[in-house]
């Protein structure tokens, strides 16, 4: 049986039996993921659809939470649309306000050490809300609840690699169908020869020049202004598009000609839209990965021009 070593107990093994602490290592990884298996399966959580099934049988709902980021929120969205195909049991999801988020050093994020505050979810409920899979989406006041979506972050998921938009089915035993369509809106179509970019300050591939698309005319930036600040100074005449909510945005994405972004969470709206889009992959990160029609992703710069004149119809 595997029996944790203290502190000192470790550092004599490291110093003293090298090989013993890299077997040491490796148990303690396996031991820490059958902890989170044990905790996951033990506590009655609804880890597969038979579970989900037992409940939503009876009651016909299923309430779940989730405390964000918003990029995250949309990439459960297709686990919780499976569940609601399957089941066609009535879903009902919270957010959870205020939970805390530890960021590196070189890292920062619009809402600082939080994930989802009240203004970030009242700029999401037009577009949760509109989605017909949909039936309630509320602050968490004490709901009972089903489902925490929140246990993908227990710590045996890595978080830095892999596909965000499968964590959520990983915890409830769901395949998503990720190449389909998940967010439905009304397409604004006054964007339709319009480009639409976001990029945040996470997330970027420095190798990677913006500069080129000063060639191409209607061009709008989703984004918070300290991000179009720093864009403008690449591109003087791109436009910045401030929206009401994140349902208005979602119209002016579905409506665009193509959509550029990196790992943020406008891109998240791209992707569940299925719109003709691009992702610029960071080096450091990459736990994004576009699925289905009009996808593509790059990491390097000729990749990227040659995309942006494909999908302006420039590439013959």
């Amino acid at each position: 049986m595997f029996k944790k070593r203290n502190l000192l107990s470790k550092l004599w093994l490291k110093y003293t039996d090298r090989p013993a602490y890299k077997t040491y290592k490796w148990d303690l990884v396996n031991y820490k993921g059958q902890q989170y298996t044990n905790v996951l399966i033990g506590a009655g959580k609804l880890t597969d659809i038979s579970k989900i099934k037992a409940v939503t049988n009876v009651s016909h709902q299923l309430n779940l939470t989730h405390s964000g980021n918003a990029g995250d929120i949309i990439y459960a969205l297709p686990t919780i649309k499976k569940i609601q195909e399957i089941t066609g049991a009535r879903m009902d999801i919270y957010f959870k306000l205020g939970r805390t988020v530890i960021l590196p050093n070189y890292n920062t994020h619009p809402l600082g050490n939080v994930m989802l505050n009240e203004k970030m979810a009242n700029l999401l409920f037009p577009l949760i809300r509109a989605q017909p899979y949909i039936h309630a989406c509320e602050l968490y006041t004490d709901q009972p609840i089903d489902i925490d979506l929140d246990y993908f972050r227990a710590g045996l998921i890595p978080q830095d690699k892999g596909n965000i938009a499968r964590w959520c089915g990983y915890i409830t035993g769901v395949s998503p169908d990720l190449w389909k369509q998940w967010l439905i809106v009304e397409p604004d179509t006054t964007y339709a020869n319009t480009i639409v970019i976001a990029r945040s300050g996470r997330y970027r591939n420095m190798d990677i020049d913006y500069s080129f698309l000063n060639n191409y005319e209607n061009k709008v930036f989703v984004g918070i202004e300290s991000e179009y600040t720093e864009i403008k100074k690449i591109l003087p005449g791109i436009k910045w598009l401030e929206v009401k909510d994140f349902l208005e945005l979602a119209r002016v994405i579905a409506g665009c000609k193509f959509f550029i972004g990196n790992q943020s969470f406008p891109y998240s709206i791209a992707e569940a839209l299925k719109v003709p889009r691009m992702l610029e992959l960071s080096f450091e990160v990459i736990n994004v990965v576009p699925e289905g029609e009009n996808s593509h992703d790059f990491m390097f710069q000729g990749h990227f021009e040659w995309l942006v004149r494909n999908l302006n119809g420039d590439e013959k």
